[in-house]
């Protein structure tokens, strides 16, 4: 029983031994190092694309959470903008000025 237990222990560790090994050559090639780069050009792109994502989802969390101009709408209306915080009448302005141009 012993010696078949070492004996599957060392098969295996020579198979592990040995994909790793290949694994380690693979990437070393220009190809393995070409994939390498283009996961890492995939990867930061990814991350850009979240971290805008975030940027706009928190920006809307504070607009609500600041009360900036907000857009009311009642069914078959044009959007009015409501007069709340501090943008308010510059907000209003520049809503007048666009239902003046159409």
């Amino acid at each position: 029983m012993s010696r078949t237990l070492w004996f599957v222990a060392g098969a295996g560790a020579g198979v592990y031994a040995m994909i790793r090994g290949r694994r380690a050559a693979e990437a070393f090639t220009a190809g393995g190092l070409r994939d390498r780069w283009q996961a890492l050009g995939h990867g930061a792109r990814v991350f850009t694309t979240e971290v805008a994502s975030g940027k706009a989802e928190a920006e809307i969390r504070l607009r609500e959470r600041f009360a900036g101009p907000q857009i009311s709408s009642p069914a078959g209306t044009t959007p009015q903008l409501e007069a709340t915080g501090p943008d308010a009448t510059r907000a209003l302005e520049i809503q007048s000025r666009k239902e003046g141009k159409q």
